[in-house]
């Protein structure tokens, strides 16, 4: 069950509307309603769920789910009196029935006493500013923005309307676009790490750059985006970045790049856009990673990746002879232990 102390439903649905709103087929009693949403092995019989992938189709043939989005190739395998919302896409379906359940809250509107705003900050309406935050000088900030508490905001920065920015975040040398999503403890626009070394010792290169997020960009807690050397750091419309990942100075993202957790990508490097990053992958830098890559969990990249290539292992290459690396190196260890 949805704890409700921390999130508020929207109120129950018919099947029908759950059909119309996702795109899905039915072939049930439409008027059956439904309360929320639940995995396959927690649903009851108000609730709505999804399988999208074939390791869970003994979990679906057993769950208790009142209604479950499916492809058609899984319908035979419903338990009886499960409601069927067929799509090629369940997941997908699922997540929107989900924001319909459990839709984000109303900004509440308002500046705490406690915020502390220059003279010169520019504060549009219907934001909200907790406790704590600190905002900069010639700051300009859009309408119905939230920024978290005890987050602090550099001089000249410039957020978009509707952005939401997490508590104990800091960004400077930095243009938002529109509906930026930043979870908690993010840093933006701190130097990169440019250092000039020479045998009198590393000497520091000015960071003369700055960090551009486009619109409907969301980043997971504790990652770290540098500004860029001369040239800008520059995060694409629409992509989705994980948790603790760090972003060098001057690189690129195109629109939609998705980066799991723990990824680094070191300065210069160019992703394309709908590039995949699985976590822990580590991109050294002045790469170029084409549009619709995708690169496997710790993958090394040290070269360029092709458009649409999936890559995997340390040197990265393609995932056929990834898999094949791994194969060999299997039977030259079991033939070791003979």
């Amino acid at each position: 069950m949805v704890d409700t102390r921390f999130f508020r439903s929207a109120g129950s649905l018919r099947l029908s509307e759950i059909a119309a709103l996702t795109g899905a087929s039915i072939a049930a009693d439409g008027t059956r309603v439904f309360s929320g949403v639940a995995p396959l092995d927690r649903a009851g019989a108000v609730d709505v769920s999804f399988l999208d992938n074939v390791k869970y189709v003994e979990a679906f043939v057993a769950s208790k789910a009142g209604a479950c989005f499916v492809r058609q190739k899984y319908a035979g395998r419903a338990p009886q009196g499960m409601a069927l919302l067929i799509t090629e896409e369940p997941y997908y379906a699922y997540a929107l029935a989900a924001q319909r359940f459990y839709p984000e809250l109303p900004l509440a509107a308002g500046i705490s006493p406690q915020a502390v705003i220059a003279g010169s900050a520019a504060v549009g309406k219907g934001c909200r500013i907790d406790a704590g935050a600190a905002i900069g000088e010639h700051v300009t900030i859009g309408k119905d923005v939230h920024i978290g508490a005890n987050t602090v905001i550099g001089d000249g920065v410039e957020i978009g309307d509707g952005c939401r920015i997490g508590a104990l975040c800091s960004i400077s040398h930095a243009i938002l676009g529109k509906r930026v999503l930043l979870h908690r403890g993010i840093h933006i626009g701190q130097d990169g790490f440019g250092f000039a070394a020479s045998k009198k010792g590393a000497v520091k290169v000015p960071q003369l750059g700055r960090v551009l997020i486009g619109e409907d960009v969301e980043i997971g807690s504790g990652t770290c985006i540098d500004r860029g050397a001369g040239p800008d750091t520059v995060i694409g419309n629409g992509c989705k970045i994980d948790n603790l990942v760090q972003i060098g100075h001057n690189v690129q993202l195109g629109l939609g790049v998705i980066i799991a957790a723990q990824c680094g990508i070191a300065g210069s490097t160019r992703i394309g856009d709908g590039a995949m990053l699985g976590g822990q992958a580590g991109i050294s830098g002045h790469v170029q990673i084409g549009a619709g890559a995708k690169l496997a969990a710790q993958v090394g990249v040290m070269t360029d990746i092709p458009p649409g290539a999936t890559y995997g292992g340390s040197p990265a290459v393609p995932a056929r002879d990834w898999h094949r690396q791994t194969l060999a190196l299997a039977k030259l260890a079991g033939k070791k232990e003979e």
